[in-house]
């Protein structure tokens, strides 16, 4: 006789019905007070919410292109252990006077571009003016060597820095010789093959419109974004655990600054 044959095991009536969700519910606030990727504005209004992910109070921070010190205007000076140095005082990024392994963050700002005439630099350092006649000189030219400049620096910040330390850099794209060049995609990619890991990206859009001179044709979109990036150099623990306990706090010794501080205690 062909037909359905029903097995009904013992037991086998469920009572999930009486059982109640035991799922916890998740830790944390509701909010949207957060640490966003892309902000319209300047680097020193950027910077410190950058460090208020990534770098803990009391930090160890070598700034190896501090040249002014714009980064840091809206960062209260108590708050890192700061060593700052430049290559127009005698130090150069790609050779610090560090030991190794003694730093919990390196900051980079060099040159985006190379600029003979220096004009795109009056108020920064300029590749020709800083980079050209020192001791570490690449012989590279134009966009490759601006890149070899990035390159070797971070061999040297991955030296000094600690394990689970965080190296932030400032770059831009270009177009050189009418070929479209992705500099932060490049570096990126290398410094993934010096062992650190990419955290992050924090797109900057300028205020107002960049302008040109003189154009017959334009060619390519005109850049009006840079970026930090943030990478991180792996020690015991593989990936990237967070600042501890940090949390967003009002300081009413720096109520100007309107900026994320951080926990003292």
């Amino acid at each position: 006789m062909s037909g359905t044959v029903r097995v009904e095991k013992k037991g086998s009536q469920s009572k999930n019905h009486n059982v109640k969700s035991r799922r916890k519910k998740p830790d944390g606030i509701s909010t949207n007070d957060l640490v966003f990727t892309s902000h319209q504005g300047t680097n020193d209004a950027v910077f410190p919410y950058i460090l208020s992910l990534y770098v803990a109070p009391q930090s160890v921070v070598a700034d190896v292109t501090y040249g002014k010190g714009v980064f840091w205007k809206k960062v209260p000076g108590d708050i890192y252990v700061l060593k700052k140095s430049d290559i127009s005082t005698g130090v150069d990024c790609r050779d610090l006077p560090y030991q190794n392994e003694s730093m919990d963050c390196v900051v980079f700002d060099p040159p985006y571009m190379h600029t003979p005439g220096g004009t795109a630099h009056t108020n920064h350092q300029n590749y020709e003016g800083y980079y050209r006649n020192n001791n570490a000189q690449s012989d590279k030219k134009y966009h490759e060597a601006v890149l070899d400049l990035y390159f070797t620096a971070a061999k040297e910040a991955f030296r000094v820095l600690k394990p689970g330390g965080i190296y932030i850099v400032k770059c831009q794209d270009e177009v050189c010789a009418l070929r479209q060049r992705l500099t932060h995609v490049e570096i990126i990619n290398e410094l993934a093959e010096y062992g650190f890991i990419p955290e992050d990206l924090f797109v900057v859009t300028r205020n107002g419109k960049p302008g040109v001179s003189v154009m017959l044709r334009q060619l390519h979109a005109r850049k009006n974004h840079s970026y930090f990036l943030v990478f991180y150099k792996p020690g015991s623990q593989k990936r990237w655990q967070g600042v501890k306990d940090r949390f967003m706090v009002s300081d009413a010794t720096h109520p100007e600054t309107h900026l994320p501080l951080f926990s003292q205690g």
